[in-house]
This record gives structure tokens, C-alpha cells and sequence, in this order.
């Protein structure tokens, strides 16, 4: 070809192109409003065609094409299976058109029995499991309908439902099953749209039935009435329902709480076993186990020492061992709160009613049913009667036949052709073609005597028949009838007992106390700010034979200041010098081993700058608490103001902008009496009566007049009774001490400047700290350079408050005395 030729053939080809684009038809439109169209038709296409389920049949178009195909390869519950694959690409080939996978899919979980109350599709071969295990390949795998798939495809072909071309117009499928089985109420339905979902639980096949029974015969039943039949959901692996069941059945929507069903054993040893047997819908059985085995790693379970899956096919058995003396209780608790042992099911109860999604109460899903039913039992019902009425009709021509017999055989033995003896025989004996044609291809053996007498039972047969559906076709009561007899026939043939029991005791929310143990610990907090807790019997254990609660293995210099008695639900509570108070639940003291150092508070309170001065524990906010500041201010507020934790702390005194710092806080009673101690050796006695009760934002009240520098270090809440065994120990910064009689204080009004508590002078140095205390009792004095020294409170006489007192420890130059602590007794502790 010539170059000429070439450019011409180039033009050609681009005036033929042109032409075409002129040809084509161009559309003069908005783009936004062809993009919403399009989307819209996408939307309503997986609406409608993909993702949710019919209310009529309760099946999404993939699973009543997989029921269908299989309906059309003969796969009944009492024929021989047949390979998935075979299956699925019928379903691919014929009806739906779309992937392999999502087909199989669909085919699996419609065989699974932890998947469906009442599977569709009986399996043979690897269907997956409980664990999350995937099916075995499709090319492995074999199977049919189940027997009660059946039911949902009875009387399709009577022409009971409407029929649709399939995707290439050359098949028909139908638009939704005869649906006798009330399918979207017995095994539910999920499936996401767009903007729209459904999440529909499964049911009794008993208690559905007796709730539709329920509506037939009273059609203006009311919903609450109708959840008494039904009663709840009833999931395929069973374990406990609770939550919002009335809201779902009411209103289609509703939080329902699923829990699985726990039991314990014991070994013979004296430990616990929890026994896992249920586990809730849709959870997958090996996540849980690792759920618990990381929970136990983590130190959340803290009682459990051994784990082990023992689950056979189909049962559950999960083994939690727990450690000897446990309490299974806490555990269990624990669980349920922090795996899917206990889980949610959001229900959204939407569907396709007449292919319109709707969102449905639960009497209108049951109406819907009705509905749906009654139009199938009247179209089969027609379908029937007219098949009857047209055999009544070749019945009588044959019986009219077989009068006339030797008449007939004449006739046609005289005819020339079927098309004459047929014409011949209407016109003789007034026949239709039908009865004619019948006539015609009547056998010889029918003409015996026997065939005669059953002709005439047949006719009288279809004469029964056709009055029965007449009568069923004239009143709608009668439909309902045979509706009420077909679901009394379903509760017979596969009725079965409930699996999932309803419960009215599950709590989403779980206090501290449903998951910690409550037994009483021994709480220490040392001078250096590490608190732990110790059990109480470990802790009677240690005094008896071990180091003391002062040889624990603390940091040099370090000692236990604070001891207390508490159970590990009560709150502890730490007041610091800046006048917050922080809260921590006893069991949020770290347990450590009896002669650990214990962990540093600064880890487990939000302190910032500031230092815990009084730690207090707390069963019941009650009665008061009595705050002393370094300027004497004092301050009662009720403890129920303090009954509220709050991360970070609280304020629980007004200190800003006053210069001044909480000393100390001490529990109070009416008319339990305070006793004040200065740094210059001065004390006041009161009554606390006489310091009215105050709010959080309030400074408090004046409760010793101080002069000069002085300020007060010690606040002492005196007993209220045989205050005469006790007396006043004070120490001063050069190590001087002394004891003096409670009585030696006078009681005075608040806000007095008290009378003198020890006679301070250079050699003695200010005083640090008094304390209250018994003859038998222990202390133990500390000093700046780590000294730290331990006497017998029998050992340090009683003087008159005047006097200097005695030394108690000798100071080293450059030393001096930062506190006393009395060593508590467990015995005294617990009393308190």
C-alpha cells in the first residue's frame, strides 16, 4: 500500500469516527444528580437484592437460590448427598451471578448447628467449627436439604408464589418460598445494606409457633402479650439471655446481654475448677481460651494456675483451674467482665416486606407471617381445587364411558381417524374434548368391573375434596385453621426444648466488689511513702514466728509508719499536706510478698508536690473527720463529702493563698475530745462538738491561738473510753521525752492558747511530735541521718507537763529527731 493510500484509508477511519460521535445521543444533565441516581440504584440494589432478608420466607437471595437449586437437583432429605461444588455452581450458573466463594460461604453456615437454631442444609464433611476453623474445600465437602427446608419449599410448585426470570431470562426462580416454617423468626438474620442494617436473633421453633397460634386466635393481641409466649431469644449454643428483650419486641431495636454458662467442680484437693460448658452467640470458642490465657498473664486473673481447652465436637468444655482455697466467684466475675464470655447482641429487627426495607415490631413480623401464609394457603388451596374439579371431569366422562361401553367400541371401530372418533363420541354423548380424549386412551383393563367400582370411588372422593376446598375458600376463618393445623404439625415434627435460658440477674455493670475477693488485709505505708498489703493470715503468720512487721526488707533508714486493718473493698483514704484528698480501694495496694518493700505512692496517687501526711480507712461514710493545719486551724466535715472518687484528688480543706499546710487527719465521734500539740511545747484541749460541721471549700475554724513562729505538729483524737490507760508522749528535736497524764490537760474551749505540754529550752530543742499511748505499747523514734531507734513506752516515766523530760535517744552532731511512730499492734488495729 502506497503512502497515499495509507492517508487516505487514516481520513476514512477519522470521518467514520466523527460520524459516530455525532450519531451518539447526548445527555444534558447535572453530574451530582446522575452520581445520586446511580448511587441510589446501587444502594437500593443491595438493599433489596443482597444484604437483607425477606419477611416473608426469613432468606436473603443467595440462600433461597441455594435452597432452590438444590429443590431442582432433587436433593431431599432422604436422597443421597451430592459434592458442594456441584451445588454452588448450579446456584452460580442458573441463579445468582456471583462469587464462588460467597456462595460456599452462605452453603456452610446454612449447615452449621452453632450458626443456625434449626440449620437448612445437612452437611457431610468438614463444615468448620466453633473455634473459627474454615470448611473444607468445596470439592470436599457433600450435601442436601435438610428435612425442614423442605417445609419452607412445600407447595412451590402449585404455583403459590410469583415467579421471576433469572439473570439471563432463560430459568425462572421464585421471588420469595412458600415459607411454612416462620424462618426469619427461628434462625434470624444479619446482614449489612447501605445506611441500613439488620441484626435479627434466632428463637424457639415452640415458642414462635405458639406465638403466631397466639395472634390467630386473637388478632387484637397486644405486643406484651405476645412476649409472654415467646419469651426470648433462643441462641444455638445456649447460655443466658438478659437486657433490653421487651425494647427489641416493642420498638425492632434492643441491647441484649448474652452470657455463657459456667459451673464449678471440685478436685478432691481443695481447689476450684470453672467449667466452661456455653459460650454465647457468634463468639469464637479458641479467641476466648486466648482471652483468658492473656487475661492470666496480665495478672487479672490472679487466682487462676491452670487453663485447658477440653471440647469435643459438638460440646464445650473449657477447664480453668484455680489455685487452692480460691474463690470461683471473683473469676467468674472477672470473665464475664473483661472477655466475651459475657457479650452484647445489638438486634435490629429489619426486613423486606413486599420488597420495601421496613424496620418490624414483633406482631408485625407475626402478621407478616400470617399474611404471607394465608396467600399461599389460598393460591395452593385454588391450585388444588382446580386440579380436583378438572379430574371430577374426566371421571365422569369415563364413568359415562363405561355405561355405554359396547356403544363406544362400535363407534370408534367405524371411525376413520382419532380427530372423527373423538368428534363422534362429544357429539353422541354431549362429552368435551377432554373427557373425549380420555376416553379414547382409557386401557382394556379399565373396563373390568373393579376399575369401574373405583372410578366411583374416586368421583365420590373429588366431590369431598372440592366441597373441603370450596368451604376453605369461602371463609377466611378456615385458612386460618389449616395455618394453626400446619404450625401444630411443625411444633410436633421438630419442636425441641429451649437452649438458651432467660435471666433477669445478668448485670453489665460490675462493682469491685462482684470482682475482688473481699477479705481483710493488712495495709503499710512506710516513712518513705511504699505502701503494700499483706493478707491477714500471712500477716498473723509473720508475727508469730517471722521478722516483725519492722524487719520487713525496706530501704535503709526506712520504717513502717501507717498500719491498718481493712477489707480490699474499703477505700483508703490520703490526705497530703496541700489539702487534697486522694482515694484507693484496698485492693488497689499492690499485694507483695511479707518482706517486700512494698510500691512507692508516688506510682499509685496522681501527687503533685505535695506529700501524704494521714491515711485513713473507710467501711462506711459516716460520722466525721477532724483536719488540724501547721497555722491551728481545725476543721470537721462529714465523711459522706468524700464519698465520691475522683481521679486526681480532691480538694478536702481550702489551703490556697494561706500559707499554711494540713498537718494531720483523724476520725471523730460526738463529743470525743481533741488534743492540739505546738512546736513550742504548747497544747489546748477541746471538745470537738464545739467545731461545727463544714463544707470541702471551707478554711475551718481557729483551734489554738498561736504566738509568733510556733505552729502546731500534732493532732491527737483522744479515746473515748478508759482514757485513764493512756497518757500524752512527747518528743522533742534533741531526742528529750516524756510521758504526762491525759488529765494534767484541762479541757478548754477552742481557740484558747492552751497550757503548756513540755517546757522547751535550747537543750531540748522544739517539740516534734506527741502521740497518745498505752503502758505496754512500743515506739520507735527516727532521726534526720536515718537513725532509727525502737524503745518500750514503760521505759520513759510519767512527769508533770512542765518539766523538760528525759533522753530518749542521744543525738550525734549535726542529728536531730525528724519523728515518732508507735509501733501498731495488729490485736489494736483491728479493734479499731
Amino acid at each position: 500500500m502506497t503512502p497515499e493510500e495509507q492517508k487516505a484509508e487514516i481520513q476514512a477511519k477519522k470521518e467514520e469516527m466523527k460520524k459516530n460521535i455525532e450519531a451518539k445521543e447526548l445527555v444534558d444533565a447535572e453530574i451530582s444528580g446522575e452520581m445520586r441516581k446511580a448511587y441510589i440504584d446501587y444502594a437500593m440494589s443491595v438493599i433489596v437484592a443482597r444484604a437483607l432478608p425477606s419477611a416473608e420466607d426469613g432468606l436473603k437471595p443467595v440462600h433461597r437460590r441455594i435452597l432452590w437449586a438444590m429443590n431442582e437437583m432433587s436433593l431431599e432429605n432422604n436422597k443421597p448427598t451430592k459434592k458442594s461444588a456441584r451445588i454452588v455452581g448450579d446456584v452460580l450458573g442458573k441463579y445468582h451471578p456471583h462469587g464462588d466463594i460467597a456462595v460456599y460461604d452462605a452453603l456452610v453456615r446454612m449447615a452449621q448447628d452453632f450458626s443456625l437454631r434449626y440449620p437448612l442444609i445437612k452437611g457431610q464433611g468438614n463444615f468448620g467449627s466453633m473455634d473459627g476453623d474454615p470448611a473444607a474445600a468445596m470439592r470436599y465437602t457433600e450435601a442436601k436439604m435438610a428435612k425442614i427446608s423442605e417445609e419452607l419449599l412445600q407447595d412451590i410448585e402449585k404455583k403459590t408464589v410469583k415467579m421471576l426470570g433469572n439473570f439471563d431470562n432463560t430459568l425462572e426462580e421464585p421471588e420469595v418460598l412458600p415459607g411454612k416454617v416462620p424462618n426469619l423468626l427461628l434462625n434470624g438474620a444479619s446482614g449489612i445494606a447501605v445506611g441500613m442494617a439488620t441484626n435479627m436473633p434466632p428463637h424457639n421453633l415452640i415458642d414462635v409457633c405458639d406465638t403466631i397460634i397466639g395472634l390467630i386466635d386473637k388478632p387484637d393481641i397486644t405486643i406484651e402479650e405476645l412476649i409472654k409466649i415467646i419469651k426470648a431469644p433462643d441462641f444455638p449454643t445456649g447460655g443466658y439471655v438478659s437486657g433490653q428483650i421487651k425494647d427489641m419486641y416493642i420498638t425492632g431495636r434492643g441491647k441484649i446481654t448474652l452470657r455463657g454458662r459456667v459451673k464449678t467442680d471440685e478436685d478432691g484437693k481443695n481447689r476450684e475448677k470453672i467449667i466452661i460448658s456455653e459460650i454465647p452467640y457468634q463468639v469464637n470458642k479458641a479467641d476466648l481460651v486466648t482471652e483468658i490465657a492473656n487475661l492470666v498473664k496480665e495478672k487479672k486473673l490472679p487466682d487462676v494456675n491452670d487453663l485447658r481447652d477440653e471440647s469435643s465436637k459438638g460440646k464445650v468444655r473449657i477447664v480453668i483451674e484455680l489455685r487452692r482455697e480460691a474463690d470461683p466467684k471473683f473469676t467468674i466475675n472477672r470473665l464475664y467482665k473483661f472477655t466475651r464470655l459475657q457479650n452484647r447482641f445489638d438486634a435490629i429487627m429489619l426486613a423486606l416486606v413486599n420488597g420495601q426495607p421496613k424496620l418490624l415490631n414483633l406482631k408485625q413480623i407475626v402478621e407478616t407471617y400470617v399474611h404471607h401464609r394465608r396467600k399461599m394457603v389460598k393460591k395452593r388451596t385454588e391450585f388444588d381445587l382446580n386440579k380436583a374439579e378438572d379430574r371430577l371431569h374426566i371421571v365422569l366422562g369415563l364413568l359415562i364411558a363405561q355405561r355405554n361401553i359396547d356403544e363406544i367400541i362400535h363407534l370408534i371401530k367405524k371411525s376413520h381417524s382419532t380427530q372423527e372418533a373423538s368428534e363422534a363420541l362429544q357429539k353422541k354423548f354431549e362429552l368435551s374434548q377432554k373427557q373425549a380424549q380420555a376416553i379414547l386412551e382409557t386401557k382394556l383393563q379399565q373396563l373390568t368391573s373393579l376399575e369401574v367400582e373405583k372410578l366411583k370411588k374416586e368421583e365420590e372422593d373429588l366431590k369431598q375434596l372440592i366441597k373441603e376446598l370450596k368451604t376453605i375458600l369461602g371463609d377466611e376463618k378456615e385458612i386460618l385453621k389449616v395455618i394453626k393445623k400446619e404450625l401444630q404439625e411443625l411444633k410436633r415434627n421438630y419442636g425441641d426444648d429451649r437452649k438458651t435460658i432467660v435471666s433477669s440477674s445478668i448485670s453489665e455493670d460490675f462493682e469491685e466488689k462482684d470482682l475482688v475477693d473481699k477479705k481483710d488485709v493488712v495495709v503499710t505505708i512506710t516513712d518513705k511513702g511504699y505502701a503494700k498489703r499483706i493478707d491477714m493470715k500471712a500477716y498473723k503468720e509473720q508475727n508469730r514466728g517471722g521478722k516483725g512487721v519492722i524487719g520487713t526488707e525496706l530501704a535503709t533508714g526506712d520504717f513502717v509508719k501507717e498500719l491498718l486493718t481493712c477489707s480490699t473493698h474499703d477505700y483508703l483514704l490520703f490526705f497530703t499536706d496541700k489539702g487534697k484528698v486522694h482515694w484507693l480501694k484496698g485492693f488497689e495496694i499492690p499485694e507483695i510478698a511479707k518482706y517486700g518493700k512494698g510500691k512507692a505512692l508516688i506510682n499509685l496517687l496522681e501527687l503533685k508536690e505535695e506529700n501524704v501526711t494521714s491515711v485513713i480507712s473507710v467501711k462506711e461514710f459516716k460520722d466525721y473527720l477532724l483536719m488540724a493545719t501547721q497555722k491551728g486551724q481545725v476543721k470537721k466535715i462529714a465523711l459522706e463529702e468524700f464519698n465520691n472518687p475522683r481521679k486526681g484528688g480532691i480538694k478536702a480543706i481550702e489551703l490556697e493563698g494561706t500559707g499554711d499546710i494540713l498537718i494531720g487527719v483523724k476520725p471523730v465521734k460526738d463529743k470525743q475530745e481533741v488534743l492540739l500539740v505546738t512546736k513550742d511545747g504548747q497544747a489546748c484541749r477541746f471538745n470537738s462538738d464545739d467545731v461545727r460541721s463544714m463544707g470541702r471549700s471551707s478554711y475551718g475554724v481557729t483551734g489554738i491561738k498561736l504566738d509568733g513562729k510556733d505552729a502546731v505538729i500534732s493532732l491527737e483524737v483522744l479515746p473515748l473510753e478508759n482514757s485513764k490507760e493512756f497518757s500524752i508522749l512527747t518528743i522533742t528535736k534533741n531526742g528529750y521525752g516524756k510521758r504526762s497524764e491525759i488529765e494534767d490537760y484541762r479541757l478548754t474551749a477552742r481557740a484558747g492558747k492552751g497550757v503548756i505540754n513540755l517546757a522547751v529550752s535550747d537543750k531540748t530543742g522544739e517539740v516534734i511530735k506527741s502521740q497518745s499511748v498505752k503502758e505496754n505499747d512500743s515506739i520507735i523514734v527516727t532521726t534526720a541521718k536515718g537513725i532509727v531507734i525502737r524503745t518500750n513506752v514503760k521505759d520513759i516515766r510519767i512527769m508533770g507537763r512542765a518539766t523538760q523530760g528525759v533522753r530518749i535517744i542521744k543525738i550525734q552532731q549535726g542529728d536531730f529527731v525528724t519523728d515518732l511512730v508507735l509501733v501498731p499492734k495488729l490485736e489494736e488495729v483491728e479493734e479499731k
